[in-house]
C-alpha cells in the first residue's frame, strides 16, 4: 500500500492547492476507510487531515459555525505530527501546512 498510499496523498496534496476540498476528502478517504477501525497514531492523524479538508469545504460553503467544529477535531489530531514515525511523515507535514495557510487567509 506504501506506493499507493504516496500516490494519494500527492494526489490529495494537489487537490488541496487547487482548493478542490470535497476532491481531497474523498482521496483521503481512500486511505483513512480501510484502516479506520485500527488503533494507531497514523491513522488517527489522517482523520484529522480529514477534518480539515472538511473544515475548509465547509468554509468554501459559507457554513462558518460547521467549519469551526470540524476544525477543532483537526486541532486534536494535529499534535500527532510529531509523535508518530511514518514513511509519509513528511506528506503529512506539507498537508498540514497547505490547509493550515489556507485556513488563516480571508475566503
Amino acid at each position: 500500500m506504501t506506493k499507493q498510499m504516496e500516490l494519494l496523498l500527492d494526489k490529495s496534496l494537489l487537490e488541496i492547492k487547487e482548493w478542490h476540498f470535497y476532491d481531497a476528502h474523498e482521496t483521503l478517504e481512500l486511505i483513512w476507510f480501510p484502516r479506520r477501525f485500527e488503533e494507531n497514531d497514523e491513522v488517527k492523524l489522517i482523520k484529522g487531515l480529514i477534518n480539515a479538508v472538511v473544515s475548509l469545504e465547509l468554509l468554501k460553503r459559507d457554513k462558518e459555525s460547521s467549519s469551526t467544529k470540524v476544525w477543532k477535531n483537526y486541532l486534536k489530531y494535529r499534535p500527532l505530527l510529531y509523535k508518530i514515525t511514518s514513511l509519509h511523515l513528511n506528506r503529512y507535514h506539507q498537508i498540514a501546512r497547505h490547509v493550515e495557510s489556507i485556513k488563516n487567509k480571508s475566503f
